[in-house]
Formats: C-alpha cells, structure tokens, sequence
C-alpha cells in the first residue's frame, strides 16, 4: 500500500490529489476524537468492560493476530472486506469482551496463580516439546513468535488464560448430560438401515438418435451460458520458502555434533517409575498403616479401606520431574521397585509411597537423532535466509521491478502460467501444473489485476510475490467451437429423462404391490443390496443421496434417486431398519456423553459471560472498531 501511495504521489496531479486524501484523514481523526470524548470514550479507547478498557492498538493487536492466524491456516492473507464478509470483525470484539469480562470476573474474585504454576503449565505443553519429548526452548521461542507473542505476552495471556478456565470449571461443575437426551442422540447416530436397489443406466434409455441441426442449435441458444468461455489470467510467481531453501544433507556432521552436546543432558529419557501414594493427616496413621503393609495387608487394600480410587493413589509411570511435590519425588526415586517407603512429610499431608514398575533411563546417541538435528539446524538457517531474501524483494519491488525481475537479479527462479481460469484449469482443460499444492495464488491473482502491486502471500513459513501479466475477458463462444461438448451434454440431459421417468414408472408399480426382483428381471437388472448402514455411512456404489433418502423413507416403503454423475438412476426399497439398544457404559457412549457436556458448559459458560457484562457495564466505541477494520474505508 505504501509503495502504491509512493507511486500516486510521484506527479503533480498525485501530490494533489494525496494532500486532499490526507487533508480529509486529518479531519475525520479529528472529528472522531471529539465524538470520542462526547460518547465517553478516549480517543485511544475501543470498548470497555467494567473498569478495564480495550484500547485501540490492544484490539488492532489482536485482530491483525487473528486475521493472520487465519490466513496461515487457508495459505492465503485474509483482507478486511472478507474478515468482515463472514463476520470476523465481531466475533473478535465480542471474544475480546467477554475475556475482558473473565479477568475482570476474576480480579473481582481474588483469583490468582503463581509464577511456578504457570510455568509448568508452559513447560508441560506438548506444542513445544522437542524431538526427545522434552521442553524445547528454541522450540517454544519460533512458535511464539510465528503467533506474534513475545515471550512475556505469552506468559501474561497464559496466566490470564488459566483463571479464565478456573471460573469456567467452577461455572460447568455438575452439569450432566440427560440420559433421554444421550438415548436420543445414540439412536440417531446408531439407526441403521438396510436396502434393496436397482441401477438403471445408459442401456436402459435405449438409443438416442443424433439430434439435427436445429435442435442442436435451439439447445445451445438455451445453455449458453454452460459453454462460455472462462476468464484467464496470464501471472508470473516467485516461491520463497524454508523448505525450497533449507536442505538438512547440506548440515555437517561437526555442527549436528556440536548441537547435540549443547542439548545432551535434555536429549536422553529420564527413568521412569510407576508411583503410588496415600496420603494420611498425621505420621502416627500414616507409621501405622506402614506397619499393617509389613504385616500382609496390601497397599491397593489399604486405599478400598479409606475410600481411594485408583486414579486417587496412582501418579503413573512418571519421571521425577513431572513429580510436584520434592519429598515425594525423593522418596519414590530411592526405592527398589515393591518397596513401600517409610511416611513422607510432603506439601500436602503425610504419604506411603510405594514403587512399581521401574523403567531405566536411555543415554542418547549422535547417530540415533543427527537427522532431527541437520533438520533444525537446516530449517533454523532457512528461516534466516528467508528473511533476508524477503527484504531484498522488498527493496526491489519497492524499486519498480516486476515479480520476475526481481526474482531474476536475486537468482531466484519465477514460474510464469500462460493462461489459467478461476476453477486453476488451462485452456485445454486441464489443471495448471508448477504450482505448489496449498498455494492458492490463482483466486489472488483474480483479485487483482494488471499493474497491480500485490502484498506477499504467507505460504509454509515463507512467502510468495505474483504479478498479473495479462486478462483474457469471458467470452461467448459460437457453437461450432463446442459442438462436440453440446452434443454431449444434449445426450445426457436426454438419457437423465429417459431414466427418470422410467424409474418413477417403476416405483408406482412397486407401491402397487410389485417385487422389486420381478422388475429387475424385466428391464434385465441386477438387484443389490446395501446393509446395516449408518446415516454417514458411505456404502461401495451408493450415493449420498440415496443414503439419506433411505433415511426418510419408512421400512417397505421405496424410492428414487440421482445416481453417479447424470446417466444413472437408482430405485431402491427399505428392507429392515435397527436401532441398536443403548449401552452408556461403551466408549461410543461416554465420548458422546463428553461432547454433550463440552457443549452444555459451553452454553451455561456463555450465558454467564452474557450476564456479567450486563452487570459491570460494557460499552463499544463503534467509530474506533470501524476504523480499526476497515468498515469505515
């Protein structure tokens, strides 16, 4: 935008025409600052919620965040006038409320958590663990920063994260699913159905005479539009991405060995031990509990007797790290494996500790992880020179180069597509080739055009610039140039009528009484079968549609579908349905249970958050959010 702006101004009538733009910008500031101060609101001031409010450049933060997020998930940037096509734009100011809503919940409450804890949630995370299972700094540091997070933020929004899930829990706690409600939903899911049917095909319309001249000619007059020639676009691209660049058999040995003994110590595997504890009020129970274990009772007895679980007694194989409290930590790693220890005084109470399973430690060798480590270290300097390669696009394109000149002065190589059409199709029908699944440059280079300065398009941690080298318009296109794909398609449309009534020909005759085998003896058809199927069931050679016909469609009763493509279709007859009994104590049960409940304390949690923005106040800056995306423009 800034190089387009540079470009308009670069004469007299565009140094003109910019002093008026920036003149009426200066104004509009102006006059928003003083409808600002008159609605209560700073000028740097979105939204408030209670006491707390959500600046400008807070909520410009976040948004730009999302958006970006966005844009990495599809591989293509996400502009304003689309976030707010699919209502973006508010789904991010009201989430940003109700957190705000959560933390001002939270500091109302006194809810806090310490330093220690929060770390150990970040160390615990899985998204940042290395290739030996480990907390992984470097690791933790690139994804961060691939989200727009300094390591601060990240800690801060972590924290404000967790007491948010603290008020959730507390908000779900009891909530239950209703057995009729689980009962209904499993019938439903669990229904299936069995079927009879016919296909009736090409062979079944009987012969189609060529169609003459004149009808061939009106049917082309009436589907014009289904033989139009698409728009193509000529574009040129440059790819600049880790992966085109870093290659991991280019890393020596010395720099893979010199990383592997800076990371030594973190790279083996800790030995493990299967733990279990029971936890007494005072060492007095707790010595004589230990004495009844050394006189034969044993130690899953001991926890039945005092009411325990096993998920209360049992920490699972675990390293000593992933112990939380030191003492227990200490005592677990100290006993040979059956041995129950002597009462520990822990953080939390007096506790037997007793020893399982034990697995040992592994050291860790260069040559078992010198590839994981070539591929960091090659994807790490990748990275690098993706960025300075970036920059010196940059600086070119904001020079006046074309994508490839620019690509050509810095020894990268362009891909230029000669005609391409919205559906990434040539001329000849088929898919372009030399473009990267996932890069979706077609649908940009189609909103844009010819001259354009485009903004790169974020593409697996890299980038790609494109131009837009030429427009070839849609077009109608006479019938002598499609003659063959009309007749085509006349002949289809032909068969798709024939089939059509003969198949309702045949149901009526099935609702009268027929059998189904006795008419697909007499049109020389083979009955099928399809059973026991589900709703999203996907049986070899049914379709979709016949599947949920089937679904609408009592027992005995029949039907008729579409089948495959537009020469076939499919008469069929429902021959059993099934709702299997429901069992709440199988797995498919209780993962459906577990998703009733997500979805309860989701809307129990959003009612709540509704509510308490009503009681502290909440307010919107309306003028701030539509200039910070875009509504305004």
């Amino acid at each position: 935008m800034l190089r387009g702006m540079r470009k308009a101004s670069s004469n007299w009538l565009g140094k003109a025409i910019m002093a008026v733009v920036m003149g009426v910008l200066i104004v509009s500031f102006g006059i928003w600052g003083i409808a600002d101060i008159f609605r209560g609101f700073g000028q740097s001031t979105l939204a408030k919620v209670g006491h707390s409010e959500i600046s400008l450049n807070q909520f410009r933060q976040l948004y730009t965040d999302r958006l970006q997020q966005i844009g990495r998930q599809f591989g293509r940037p996400l502009t304003m006038e689309q976030a707010r096509a699919f209502g973006l734009d508010r789904q991010v100011l009201q989430q940003t409320i109700a957190e705000a809503a959560l933390d001002e919940d939270a500091r109302r409450l006194g809810l806090g958590q310490s330093d220690d804890e929060t770390m150990r949630l970040v160390f615990s995370d899985p998204n940042f663990q290395g290739v030996n299972g480990k907390f992984d700094p470097q690791r933790f540091q690139a994804m961060i920063r691939q989200f727009g997070f300094s390591e601060q933020r990240y800690i801060a929004d972590q924290r404000r994260v967790s007491l948010r899930r603290q008020i959730a829990g507390s908000i779900a706690a009891g909530l239950d699913p209703p057995k009729t409600l689980i009962e209904a939903l499993s019938r439903f899911q669990n229904e299936q159905r069995s079927i009879e049917y016919v296909k009736l095909d090409a062979a079944q319309a009987g012969a189609i005479d060529p169609p003459s001249p004149e009808t061939l000619a009106g049917y082309f007059d009436d589907h014009k539009t289904q033989f139009r020639a698409p728009e193509y676009r000529k574009l040129s691209f440059v790819l600049i991405t880790p992966e085109e660049i870093g290659k991991w058999s280019d890393v020596s040995d010395e720099d893979a060995k010199k990383l592997f003994e800076q990371r030594r110590d973190r790279l083996g595997t800790p030995e493990q031990r299967q733990v279990s504890q029971i936890v007494f009020p005072n060492a007095e129970e707790a010595q004589a509990a230990r004495a009844r274990i050394t006189g034969g009772l044993s130690f899953d007895d001991l926890a039945k007797e005092r009411g325990l679980s096993s998920t209360d007694v049992d920490l699972g194989m675990v390293a000593k790290s992933a112990i939380l409290d030191p003492e227990i930590a200490n005592a677990a790693f100290s006993l040979p494996s059956g041995d129950v220890s002597q009462p520990v005084q822990g953080k939390f109470g007096v506790a037997l500790v007793k020893v399982g399973t034990i697995q040992p430690g592994t050291e860790p060798s260069y040559e078992s992880l010198a590839t994981d480590l070539k591929k960091e270290i090659a994807t790490e300097r990748a990275r690098t020179k993706v960025a300075e390669l970036r920059d010196k696009m940059e600086d070119e394109r904001g020079g006046g180069a074309s994508v490839i000149e620019a690509a050509q002065k810095l020894g990268l190589t362009p891909v230029t597509v000669q005609a391409v059409d919205r559906s990434g199709r040539m001329p000849n029908g088929q898919l372009v080739t030399g473009i990267p699944n996932g890069l979706d440059v077609v649908s940009q280079a189609f909103n844009s055009d010819v001259g354009v300065d485009n903004d790169p398009i974020s593409f697996k941690s890299g980038y790609v610039w494109y131009d837009v080298l030429g427009i070839t318009p849609s077009r109608e296109r006479n019938l002598d140039e499609v003659k063959d794909q009309v007749e085509t398609k006349w002949r289809d449309d032909q068969i798709s009528a024939r089939l059509r009534t003969k198949a309702t020909e045949m149901v009526q005759k099935l609702e009268q009484g027929g059998k189904l085998a006795d008419e697909a003896a007499a049109a020389g058809l083979k009955v099928e079968t399809a059973a026991a199927f589900k709703r999203d069931a996907s049986p070899t050679g049914v379709p979709s549609a016949t599947i949920a016909a089937a679904f609408r469609t009592a027992k005995d009763g029949v039907g008729q579908t579409p089948g495959s493509g537009g020469t076939e279709w499919i008469v069929f007859r429902v021959t059993d349905i099934t709702v299997p009994p429901v069992d709440l104590s199988t797995d498919d049960m209780k993962r459906l249970k577990e998703t009733l409940e997500r979805a309860m304390t989701d809307e129990q949690v959003a009612q709540y958050v509704t509510r308490l923005e009503k009681d502290i106040g909440t307010s919107i800056n309306e003028a701030a959010f539509a200039q910070v995306t875009g509504a305004n423009n």
